[in-house]
């Protein structure tokens, strides 16, 4: 008798990912393996995908597409967090691991299945995101990782694939590792892992070279309303759409490259490069917003937050009692950052250069140096003997 009965397998029409069919049912005595793949905007042609799982021997191949969710659900919390692991990286790739342990576990449940699995390896983050969301949404139900426990290097994984008439890649394989979704691209691996090296150009997807960028500054306005991105340049955009063209419009600025010793879940350091334009833009104006529009402390407070909520995401944590109670929070704090952020886009940089709010709480009456000065400088004296009335005492008790 095997771990399971009937198998939801994320897949992704990878070596690896196809490999666990026959594994599973060959190995762990699994009956039936129904493959999901999820198109969060990787850009790949999923027909063949769909295919190539039931030629591997996918009783039934899903292809869903997420990426509305993904984008809703998934992008906007995190912009509304100003998310950023270790004050660099915007976890566009972390994001879309929740999202797909959801629709894992939905389907397991559509299709009665006993076990959901997928490819990742033991020393990456994924497992760990996968394991745990699929845990918070389902507890009882079984989470195998074939891949983590095989044994195999590549070329016996190929090699065991092709007794089951998995092609074999047509090409040399790059040394890279790279993910992609609709907010960017993670490189890792090859050449990469000397952390010396300059990233190679070519691996580059969605962000031009600095030499290639325009040579005149391009000037966009972004609208955003409670928090959440709905316009570019007074265009009202739906969430696809808007992540996609900012997408477009930041990269071909050279904007968005992410070059970083990271540490992983796991314990180990790894060398990561990212590409996530859009999420970075939209990040660095929200918060720009944010300053016209809330209170210093509240601004300050949400700093801390912002930290542990994106901890929260990179350690697979989205379905966590704590992430949700700080969702509470983000979402009061969201209710007045709307408004307009204009922002220069320039050989690499983003600068903002403008910003506008009904919910402006910068008052420029107090904030003027002119003959308009409404500030009541005599009560600033008065301010400073009580604000430093502790330093002074504890000066005259101290000094010898």
């Amino acid at each position: 008798m095997g771990r399971a009965n009937k198998v939801v397998l994320a897949y992704s029409g990878g070596v690896d990912t196809s490999v666990c069919i026959p594994y599973l049912k060959k190995e762990w005595g699994v009956k039936e393996v129904i493959t999901l793949a999820a198109d969060l905007g990787q850009g790949d042609e999923l027909d063949p995908i769909k295919q190539k799982a039931l030629d591997s021997g996918a009783s039934i191949s899903l292809v869903e597409n997420g990426q509305e969710s993904f984008v809703k659900d998934y992008a906007f919390a995190a912009i509304q967090a100003n998310t950023l692991y270790e004050n660099r990286y915007p976890l566009s790739t972390a994001l879309a691991r929740p999202l797909i342990a959801k629709m894992l576990v939905d389907a397991a449940e559509k299709y009665g299945a006993d076990a959901v699995a997928h490819g990742c390896t033991g020393k990456g983050n994924d497992q760990v995101r996968f394991d745990v969301s699929i845990m918070a949404l389902n507890p009882s139900i079984k989470v195998l990782a074939p891949a983590r426990e095989w044994g195999m290097g590549r070329e016996e994984t190929i090699a065991y694939g092709e007794q089951f008439g998995i092609p074999s890649p047509v090409k040399k394989s790059s040394p890279y590792s790279i993910d992609r979704n609709l907010l960017g691209r993670s490189i890792e691996a090859g050449p990469l892992e000397d952390p010396m090296m300059e990233p190679p150009e070519e691996i580059f997807a969605m962000t031009k070279a600095i030499a290639d960028t325009p040579n005149e500054p391009e000037y966009i306005e972004i609208g955003f309303d409670g928090g959440i991105p709905t316009s570019v340049n007074g265009t009202s955009l739906p969430p696809v759409e808007l992540i996609t063209q900012l997408n477009a419009i930041a990269g071909n600025h050279g904007i968005g490259r992410i070059d970083m010793i990271e540490n992983r879940v796991v314990g180990i350091k790894s060398r990561e490069i990212y590409e996530a334009p859009a999420l970075l833009l939209l990040i660095q104006a929200h918060r720009d917003l944010e300053s016209l529009t809330l209170t210093a402390d509240v601004t300050q407070y949400k700093r801390g937050v912002e930290d542990t909520y994106a901890n929260l995401i990179y350690q697979g944590l989205w379905y966590s009692p704590l992430k949700e109670s700080l969702d509470a929070f983000i979402q009061k704090t969201q209710e007045r950052v709307t408004g307009i952020v204009r922002v220069k886009l320039f050989k690499g940089s983003a600068r903002i250069v403008g910003r506008r709010s009904d919910y402006s709480i910068y008052s420029p009456d107090l904030a003027t140096y002119t003959a308009d000065d409404q500030f009541d400088h005599k009560a600033a004296e008065g301010f400073i003997y009580i604000w430093g009335l502790p330093t002074r005492v504890w000066s005259e008790k101290t000094r010898k």
